[in-house]
């Protein structure tokens, strides 16, 4: 899939604020720092379209990104981030929540995880709560380059075990070597066909 205009996010705190012309749509979760952004600009092919930060947790909205008119990608605030109010983090999840309870444009979630640590609490209960809702769902590993070839397989291993998930489930991502990169496009372009 060629990548050939990206439009500027509509911004979402409300269903009512969400697009309306029914195209498909693709999630992006995970925690705070996982590097949903960079995910989104190696994708895009486009340096800084999506606002990197060194500062966790500074996606606070639902940002729907216009992909060649066809399809979008949905960013969503990060979870696990300690400085971030309790009562922050609880207005995400509704929010978040109400976006999974009211889309049926919703084709596929991608579920990013850091590749160089073990899967948190937080990305199990993420996980087992896009399961509830019966949703696609893809684990992506991010900073696959960070990790030694030495070390690659036990860390699929410990990746796997935590989530009790299957290998198929997951793809590695680097945003440096573009390791995935193609395998995630492959995905949306099946669903959208």
């Amino acid at each position: 899939m060629q990548i050939n205009s990206v439009n500027e996010p509509i911004i979402a705190v409300r269903q009512s604020q969400y697009p309306t012309d029914r195209h498909a749509e693709f999630l992006l979760v995970g925690r705070s720092n996982v590097g949903k952004s960079s995910f989104i600009n190696t994708l895009i092919e486009r340096k800084n379209f999506a606002r990197t930060s060194s500062k966790p947790g500074k996606t606070q909205t639902l940002n729907f990104y216009l992909i060649n008119n066809m399809f979008y990608l949905v960013d969503v605030p990060g979870y696990g981030y300690a400085t971030v109010s309790h009562d922050r983090q609880k207005k995400f999840g509704l929010m978040i929540e109400e976006y999974l309870k009211n889309r049926d444009n919703l084709k596929h979630v991608f579920l990013l995880i850091d590749y160089r640590h073990k899967p948190t609490e937080d990305d199990c209960l993420m996980y087992e709560f896009l399961k509830y809702y019966n949703l696609d769902i893809t684990i992506v590993a991010t900073k696959y380059d960070k990790i030694s070839k030495n070390n690659r397989e036990k860390q699929n291993k410990l990746i796997r075990e935590t989530l009790k998930c299957n290998e198929e489930e997951i793809i590695t991502f680097s945003t440096i070597t573009k390791k995935g990169r193609s395998e995630i496009l492959s995905i949306i372009e099946k669903k959208i066909g």
